[in-house]
Formats: structure tokens, C-alpha cells, sequence
């Protein structure tokens, strides 16, 4: 299976929806965590690297890059 590739800015649809109801995130930091924010009610939670690659469904938009 090939691993998806994301980068900061990015808009990234999740399994499973947030209990607001929506299930659009974008990545506000990346590491070893990842930080993303809610795009429903703007609640922002920080994921392991790890459980963030697999609950990740498919990336919505990706970040244009600044000029």
C-alpha cells in the first residue's frame, strides 16, 4: 500500500467524524505529532504520527506553496 503524503496547510479527511460532525481536519504542526484543527467548530488536537497515518482517509486540498 502506498503511504500518502501531507504536508503542513493541508486539508485531510478523517475516518471517522469528530463529534461536532464533521470530519475535515487541516494540519496546523508537524513532527513526531501532528496537530490538526477541526474545520467544524475549530477544536485543534494533537495526533501521534503514527495513529494520524491510519486513521487518515484521503487529502482534501493540499497547501499552495508561498512565493
Amino acid at each position: 500500500m502506498e503511504r500518502k503524503v501531507f504536508g503542513l496547510g493541508d486539508v485531510v479527511e478523517m475516518k471517522k467524524p469528530h463529534p461536532c460532525g464533521t470530519n475535515r481536519w487541516k494540519i496546523i504542526r508537524m513532527g513526531m505529532d501532528i496537530r490538526v484543527k477541526c474545520l467544524g467548530c475549530e477544536h485543534s488536537v494533537m495526533i501521534p504520527r503514527v495513529k494520524f497515518e491510519k486513521r487518515l482517509k484521503k487529502i482534501v486540498e493540499t497547501a499552495k506553496p508561498e512565493e
